[in-house]
């Protein structure tokens, strides 16, 4: 059987599960609050990460679910794609894919967060003037400052300037997530506060 067949075989069992799993009201409520994808099945992030968990870190599969315009394959995508073999060129394509808040926050969570090169891209997503990629940015930041990464003088800098400009938007979700890495930030240690409340 050739690799191709058994990367469809895999998407196929993959989307029968999906069929048993469908929730429809969480579907509802996610295309009433705005959430618009070609097809969503309403699963939740923990049944999701129990089906990733089978098929365990699969590049080809996961390239391969990323192109299905489906909520639950990108997701999916995020959690089995190993984040050494997720070159900045393909990065770059997925953050040019991803038109949903939700996509945004779960690529920084599941993925790019582990990715060697997550500190560039964080502060390349924040100085970018879309707001998905601001929202990508702020939680990457987020989830390594979580880890204790700390940024360089010229980065601290950087950081705080876009984050007072992101505090502006009128997008909510830039704002909500600016304002998450700044309490991130300040978290890390009594100096780090200090900067923040100036």
């Amino acid at each position: 059987m050739t690799t191709s067949q058994t990367i469809k075989d895999k998407i196929l069992k993959i989307k029968s599960t999906f069929r048993l799993l469908m929730n429809g009201v969480a579907s509802h409520s996610m295309r009433q609050k705005g959430l618009e994808y070609h097809l969503n099945w309403g699963i939740d992030f923990v049944q999701l990460k129990s089906i990733a968990k089978d098929y365990g870190k699969d590049e080809p599969l996961a390239i391969a679910l990323w192109k299905e315009d489906i909520r639950e394959c990108k997701i999916l995508a995020t959690l089995i794609m190993p984040p050494e073999r997720m070159l900045p060129e393909l990065t770059e394509i997925w953050l040019e894919q991803t038109l949903s808040q939700e996509i945004a926050e779960m690529s920084a969570f599941n993925l790019y967060q582990h990715v060697s090169y997550a500190s560039t891209l964080a502060f390349q997503c924040i100085a970018d003037g879309r707001d998905i990629r601001q929202i990508c940015g702020y939680n990457i930041l987020s989830r390594l400052f979580m880890k204790g990464q700390y940024p360089n003088e010229r980065s601290i800098d950087e950081f705080l300037d876009q984050a007072h400009t992101a505090l502006q938007s009128t997008n909510i979700a830039v704002r909500h997530a600016a304002m998450n890495s700044l309490k991130r930030f300040a978290q890390m240690g009594e100096e780090y506060e200090k900067m923040v409340m100036k």
